[in-house]
């Protein structure tokens, strides 16, 4: 399942999480105002912004809603069912 890191009043991760929703792809949110140690990761990762969409600790989509909104759900959740039969989802 995705994570996709957010923050309150964001049109970005509403959009992407609308974007997810739309297309039948699972994912979870984690709002990193309310997480530390999810602000801290995405740090750690080099990211000033979100949405920041991950798989297990791995960039999954970058550029944020932008990176997303240009992926072809199809091949996108191919992508997802693969790394779950790999056992890395």
């Amino acid at each position: 399942m995705l994570t996709v890191y957010t923050q309150p009043n964001c049109p970005y991760c509403e959009q992407a999480k609308e974007w997810l929703t739309r297309n039948s792809i699972d994912y979870k949110v984690i709002n990193v105002i309310e997480d530390n140690n999810a602000l801290n990761f995405i740090k750690e990762k080099g990211h000033k912004s979100v949405p920041q969409i991950y798989l297990g600790n791995d960039l999954f989509v970058e550029g944020g809603f932008t990176g997303l909104s240009r992926q072809d759900p199809i091949v996108l959740r191919e992508q997802l069912e693969l790394n779950e039969l790999r056992g890395l989802a």
